[in-house]
């Protein structure tokens, strides 16, 4: 019984000391990352499209300029997290190398906000501002047979 007593209030201050830091941790954030692929801006926008059309995070389009920009926002409805994604997809200049001469890169920009400090603190150490854009433009990638190779902060 006192094991067990050391364990719950293990955890409930381990809870407390994340709620703690995760409240003094900025509610707004902005994240970033890129993936070239060897494929035309048409081709890109179509896979990221695809990719993001299977999210399970309610969104509506603000903008879309296909092949070139897409902003989303995640709707008002959800309460603990909320900002939106800019996707900008331009040809690259130098595009060579096995592609037939084309390639693209894709750049999501999260202007996102998580609300509850433990969420905070969770999405900031242990997933990453990133984790989302990072698996969608990883499957982006693999839907080319690519190799993901992400850039950015």
């Amino acid at each position: 019984m006192k094991w067990m007593l050391i364990v719950v209030g293990s955890l409930g201050l381990l809870v407390v000391v994340v709620a703690l830091i995760g409240a003094t941790l900025p509610r707004t954030h902005v994240a970033s990352r890129t993936l070239r692929v060897n494929r035309s801006p048409d081709d890109a926008w179509a896979a990221i499209t695809s990719v993001m059309s299977a999210a399970d995070v309610p969104t509506d389009v603000v903008e879309s300029d296909p092949p070139r920009r897409l902003l989303t926002r995640v709707k008002e409805t959800e309460k603990m997290f909320g900002g939106t994604w800019t996707v900008v997809i331009a040809p690259v200049a130098d595009s060579s190398a096995g592609s037939g001469g084309r390639a693209s890169t894709i750049t999501i920009t999260e202007d996102g906000w998580v609300a509850n400090p433990i969420f905070r603190f969770v999405s900031r150490f242990a997933l990453g501002h990133h984790a989302t854009m990072d698996r969608m433009l990883r499957d982006v990638a693999k839907s080319f047979g690519e190799e993901a190779v992400l850039l950015g902060n």
